[in-house]
């Protein structure tokens, strides 16, 4: 059975033109990474980030931990610990940080306002399924090595030092945290400290590449239209090198895709990013009624029904 669904979900990934562009909001992307990237990965061995917890799938993308899966142990947030959550490996604080638009009004003007910051925050690489407290312990701190604080969450090995500000995860991601900072670090031309260039090209030598890595690479490529060339071996990080930001032009160029109201061809399916409701071109009224940028394209239902989108309810 459990094949059975991963074919599925395969076929999906494959055949569907929906996921052509990459998901625009990070509402829109939890909701992609579960269907598309995660699906079958919540009764898997790897488990979720930090512990390797497995859990079950509530909602459009949510998901709740089998504690005695990973021996967890809560530290001190009892709902947070019992849920997932969706961890920025990059935080969005250290990537916002670095933006124009965080200094002048924080995280929620980076949203209205900076392409960029939008496709960082929802880019599906640097996202993953968390313990919601070890996620919410972890905060912005950067990745270091801490020493004590073992068994704070029971078995669970991943540590955080809340006084000097640092997260070591487990051993089992520490290669793929590396790799996927390296990804956010040099996509979006950020700037790393020596410190932190130099442990996490620690973690990438003493962690190679795994197999599930790779998968979650495929998979995740399928949908963002390229691969982190730092799992590939297309690149490596050495010290102090330099970023390409193959991914800021992009981005700024994304608004172009939020003019699809005005041209209207019959048959045309638009979706809401916030709302999640999808509108036809005929017989929706909604449909030239959504905000250009919160704008989303489908070819068909079938499509936004398989994005999480639902049908507005006043289509006649």
């Amino acid at each position: 059975m459990k094949s059975l669904r991963y074919a599925l979900h395969l076929l999906l990934i494959l055949s569907s033109p929906a996921w052509a562009n990459p998901p625009s909001t990070f509402a829109e992307a939890k909701v992609v990474a579960k269907q598309q990237v995660y699906m079958d990965q919540d009764k898997s061995a790897m488990g979720e980030l930090y512990c390797g917890c497995q859990w079950t799938w509530v909602g459009k993308s949510g998901g709740r931990i089998d504690a005695a899966s990973c021996g967890y142990q809560t530290r001190k947030q009892q709902n947070r610990a019992e849920r997932t959550e969706w961890e920025h490996i990059v935080p969005a604080h250290t990537f916002g940080n670095q933006r124009q638009c965080w200094k002048n009004g924080g995280r929620e003007h980076c949203v209205d306002s900076d392409p960029v910051f939008r496709a960082m925050e929802a880019d599906l690489f640097n996202l993953y399924p968390a313990v919601g407290e070890v996620n919410g312990d972890r905060s912005n701190f950067n990745y270091g090595m801490v020493s004590g604080n073992q068994g704070e969450y029971g078995q669970c090995t991943t540590k955080v030092d809340f006084a000097q500000r640092a997260a070591e995860p487990r051993d089992e991601v520490k290669g793929l945290v590396a790799r996927t900072t390296f990804y956010m670090f040099d996509r979006y031309r950020l700037n790393m400290s020596r410190q932190q260039q130099q442990l996490l090209m620690a973690w990438d030598r003493q962690h190679p590449v795994s197999a599930w890595e790779k998968e979650r690479d495929r998979r995740i490529s399928a949908i963002m239209g390229h691969a982190n060339p730092f799992v590939t071996g297309e690149r490596k990080w050495t010290l102090n090198y330099t970023p390409t930001g193959d991914g800021v032009q992009p981005a700024l160029a994304a608004p172009a895709r939020t003019t699809v109201a005005s041209q209207a061809p019959v048959g045309a399916v638009l979706g809401n990013r916030n709302s999640h409701v999808y509108h036809l071109s005929v017989g929706c009224p909604g449909y030239h009624q959504v905000a250009p940028k919160n704008q989303v394209a489908f070819a068909t239902e079938v499509e936004a029904q398989a994005a999480g989108y639902r049908k507005a309810g006043n289509c006649r």
